[in-house]
């Protein structure tokens, strides 16, 4: 699951952790855009739930020096060790140059670079580098972790897929319907053992399929008309599909870019229905080929009218149930899923 829940204060997510662990969660994941940052949740997660895998989907490269990044990587792998997967990304101009204030300057370069620098300082070495995009001279960090976290790469086209598959150690994907999984995946090439393949799914839970719709629509075009994403969804021959809907905003139309979006598209990228036909969707991902899905919570009217009873209750209808293995004992969660 997506963590922190909308509409729940950070103070009283250890309840939420809590529900995720007896429903059968196996994983929560932060991310960085204008919420919180990424790190505070995973942290409180790892005191309150420690059962609980943690993952950052994603910690942009930029807004972050390499220094820093490490050292956020290591207290949260020394926090929850062997549980941690560091999830990094380029994010965006929007988030970068707009909202931080630091250029957008050669992505591909950059996440490359921070890849290779956190891959040698978690390690534990002293990094005395020129790279592509900065440099770094006599980094050590003072707390290694003891076990180096996975770093997992966010792509979307083959340039970035072919980095993760070649020097990361899994992918994180998002806004792509269950049918794009097998053509993003084998863009990766070859991929080394273990590699993880892991997916942010947008799920409203409603039976209520117009509040849904318009949901989806608005993130759509909030998203989707971000370069990174268009091109992501040209390459994946939306064009037909999507066209309408770029030229509307790119024209200021703002209601007829929504209004541009075909149901069918919207139903294809945010799951909607009964919990069990969400959970159905997601189990769709899996069999195209993702190892670790992450479900995104989106707003309901249930939600809403029935406060933290009503989420406890969907919380146990998306979840899978606390399986056993040998002897009754919960399963590692050291593997991804939901």
């Amino acid at each position: 699951m997506t963590v922190p829940l909308a509409g729940v204060p950070l103070a009283d997510h250890a309840a939420v952790y809590a529900a995720l662990d007896r429903a059968g969660f196996t994983d929560v994941w932060s991310a960085e855009v204008n919420g919180t940052d990424a790190v505070t949740p995973l942290a409180l997660a790892a005191a309150w739930q420690p059962r609980l895998r943690l993952g950052t989907a994603v910690t942009p490269v930029f807004t972050r020096g390499p220094g820093l990044l490490a050292m956020s990587a290591a207290a949260l792998a020394e926090a929850a060790p062997g549980r941690f997967s560091l999830g990094i990304g380029a994010s965006s101009s929007t988030v970068v140059r707009d909202w931080n204030a630091v250029p957008f300057v050669e992505p591909f370069r950059r996440t490359r670079d921070v890849l290779r620098f956190l891959r040698a300082a978690l390690r534990g070495e002293t990094v005395d580098e020129v790279y592509d995009t900065f440099t770094v001279r006599r980094f050590r960090l003072e707390r290694p972790p003891a076990v180096p976290p996975p770093i997992l790469l966010a792509a979307l086209r083959p340039g970035m897929l072919r980095l993760a598959a070649a020097e990361a150690d899994g992918v994180v994907l998002n806004w792509l319907a269950a049918e794009d999984v097998p053509t993003v995946v084998a863009a990766c090439g070859d991929r080394r053992p273990g590699f993880e393949v892991a997916a942010r799914i947008f799920v409203c839970p409603t039976e209520d399929a117009d509040h849904a719709r318009a949901v989806g629509r608005r993130l759509i075009t909030s998203y989707l008309t971000v370069p990174a994403y268009a091109e992501f969804h040209r390459w994946l021959g939306r064009e037909p599909v999507l066209g309408g809907m770029w030229r509307a905003w790119a024209a200021g139309d703002r209601r007829g870019a929504g209004a541009a979006v075909p149901d069918e598209l919207v139903d294809a990228l945010v799951l909607h229905g009964s919990p069990e036909a969400c959970r159905a969707g997601v189990r769709r991902y899996v069999e195209a080929g993702v190892g670790v899905p992450v479900l995104a919570l989106l707003p309901t009217p249930e939600l809403t009218a029935g406060g933290a009873p009503a989420l406890a209750a969907l919380v146990s209808r998306l979840g899978p149930g606390r399986l056993t293995g040998p002897g009754g004992t919960p399963p590692d969660s050291g593997q991804g899923g939901v």
